[in-house]
């Protein structure tokens, strides 16, 4: 330590200056500056984190592929040009959307889709996933289905059979435009619309994807309708190529059985020592064509047969099909060289 230094250090000599002139010596931050340089993101436990930031961007990805097949079948719908695009995904916990629908005076419209099932094994569809439709949704595109210019008459009035039949159609078509951005898998819709309750099983803690779709005439001043998609994470991970699809778990006899079975199929490389000899390196230098190297083995002991160093078998030399071969006498006692 220098002199100087040390009188810096001494008690009587340390003021405040004294202190941020040996803190930047040091190379050290004061507390404000450290704050300023450090990158940090508000976190907040109580949300789900089921997809990383990553993968939130693939299935941002995949998302836009969705709305542009839905732009595709609503313009067919309406007969007119109609845009869908994407607005957000982000992720819940099943029990937000319980809550919800349950406090909103106008709950909001569901159709359940799952896949066919042929493709799940069950003799009926099991739901993977809903298309929500808000109240005021729903009255947008039922009266433009209808060739009415107005829907905010009566914004909390109930639909009509005529309405609900039309709102299932264009509700599926979010079900068809889904299923065509998967490469493996067909979805179909399950049921008809419900309103009221929550229709979808699934505990309170269940963490769930919720992708939301601006929905708009070409031609309307209007601000763009709201509808959604909502899969539990773990089965969009999949569809949506996020998360390749687990196989199914083997039970332990069959885990067993499968590791023994890829055992018996590993090379191995079994290695047949006469014997071996101990030399100086000059007489390894010196050695020619013709000279003999005695080993430590005499002709009457066996051949040992060894594999990744240790001793398996026992053996006498032979041939077959000219070629040297070791004929196996007895097992050996398996001890590492």
């Amino acid at each position: 330590m220098s002199q100087a230094l040390a009188e810096n250090l001494s008690p009587r000599e340390l003021t405040g200056e004294k202190v941020k002139q040996l803190l930047a010596a040091a190379g050290a931050e004061s507390v404000d500056d450290a704050k300023q340089n450090v990158e940090a993101f508000e976190y907040d436990w109580r949300q789900p984190r089921y997809f990383s930031r990553e993968q939130l961007t693939k299935l941002k990805y995949f998302a836009e592929n969705v709305s542009t097949a839905a732009s595709e079948k609503f313009t067919q719908l309406f007969q007119s040009d109609f845009h869908v695009t994407t607005d957000s995904t982000s992720q819940h916990f099943a029990d937000e959307f319980i809550r919800q629908n349950t406090d909103n005076e106008n709950p909001d419209f569901f159709l359940l889709f799952g896949a066919a099932p042929n493709q799940t094994r069950q003799r009926q569809a099991q739901p993977c996933g809903l298309v929500g439709i808000p109240h005021e949704t729903a009255l947008v595109w039922t009266t433009q289905s209808l060739g009415q210019a107005n829907s905010d008459e009566d914004p909390g009035r109930s639909l009509s059979q005529l309405e609900s039949s039309l709102l299932l159609d264009a509700a599926a078509l979010f079900v068809e435009a889904l299923s065509n951005s998967c490469d493996d898998q067909t979805l179909h819709v399950i049921g008809n619309i419900v309103s009221g309750r929550f229709p979808l099983d699934a505990e309170d803690t269940k963490e769930m994807c919720k992708i939301t779709f601006n929905t708009q005439k070409a031609d309307s001043q209007d601000d763009p309708a709201k509808a959604f998609l909502l899969m539990p994470c773990e089965k969009l991970g999949p569809v949506a190529k996020i998360i390749e699809q687990t196989v199914e778990t083997l039970s332990p006899e069959d885990a067993s059985k499968a590791i023994v079975a890829y055992l018996h199929q590993m090379p191995i490389l079994v290695t047949a020592q006469l014997g071996s000899a101990s030399i100086v390196f000059g007489e390894l230098m010196n050695l020619a064509v013709n000279d003999v190297l005695v080993l430590d083995m005499k002709v009457s002991e066996p051949v040992k047969l060894t594999v990744d160093g240790l001793e398996l078998f026992h053996g006498r030399p032979a041939k077959a099909e000219g070629k040297y071969a070791v004929a196996i006498t007895q097992p050996a006692l398996v001890t590492k060289d």
